[in-house]
């Protein structure tokens, strides 16, 4: 008689998997040939990285999605584990943009406060105007919150046409934002080698554009997934952490508007 395997806990024990290998080796490569390049080296070292990183996230990607849909592995007790984890993650991405906040103050207040001829952005930088692109894409992505929001309320009630339709309205924000901010960094006058101005402004709203591209590609998936009607009202972790990472780089972009693009481009003297 052949003996089963019962499982007498709520947990997912997960399986050994090569993508977190795969994926770390492809960040190595990445970084290794973004340095070369920016050495006056070729370019093709980094996009071997670029290219490995995709794979293996979509390969990681397609085997969390089995996993999910196995109707075994994401019991109750996994699902609150999974919330929690994005949970914690965005509360480390809040650290990490506040340390860039950090550094725009710590550079830009002493400067005001010392007085005499100071001036903030310093002498010789031309930031970027106020309300043209930067407003543009507050406006859009307030917006394209707005759509993922529209987007979760249909999920809930089992409209899977009207979340495919939400999801595909906020990658099209998303996707106009990140053209125009493009747009933006290619016509700007001052670059990131504008002393501290430029290290913070780019460095800041830089990190905030790559956010917005990997929210990006998270809610393609979850478009692609909603289409295959993946999702239930039930059982849509997936689909809340796109939501909640998409909100946060909402939240994100509204301090870097009010601090960086308003407050820090107002010319203010010592």
């Amino acid at each position: 008689m052949a003996s089963e395997t019962v499982r007498k806990h709520p947990f997912h024990m997960v399986q050994p998997s090569p993508w977190p290998a795969v994926g770390t080796a492809a960040a190595l490569t990445m970084v290794f040939g973004g340095v070369w390049f920016m050495k006056e080296g070729p370019i093709y070292l980094f996009l071997v990285g670029v290219a490995l990183l995709f794979y293996a996230s979509f390969c990681w990607w397609r085997d969390v999605v089995a996993e999910a849909r196995s109707g075994v592995d994401h019991t109750d007790v996994v699902r609150h584990g999974l919330r929690m984890g994005m949970v914690l993650f965005i509360a480390s991405e809040v650290m990490f943009f506040f340390a860039f906040f950090w550094a725009f103050f710590n550079s830009s207040l002493p400067l005001i406060a010392r007085g005499a001829n100071e001036v903030w952005p310093p002498a010789g930088v031309v930031p970027l105007e106020t309300w043209s692109i930067p407003f543009l894409n507050t406006l859009i992505l307030l917006t394209s919150g707005a759509t993922v929001t529209y987007a979760h309320h249909a999920l809930r009630q089992g409209n899977h046409a009207r979340t495919a339709h939400g999801l595909l309205a906020t990658i099209v924000l998303g996707a106009t934002f990140t053209g125009f901010q493009a747009y933006e960094y290619v016509h700007a006058s001052s670059k990131i080698t504008a002393g501290i101005y430029g290290s913070t402004f780019y460095l800041a709203t830089g990190f905030h554009g790559f956010h917005v591209l990997v929210g990006t590609c998270f809610l393609i998936v979850c478009w692609f997934r909603a289409r295959a009607r993946h999702f239930t009202p039930q059982a849509h972790v997936g689909f809340e952490a796109a939501a909640w990472y998409w909100h946060f780089v909402d939240v994100v972009w509204l301090f870097l508007f009010t601090c960086i693009y308003w407050w820090g481009n107002s010319g203010y003297t010592g």
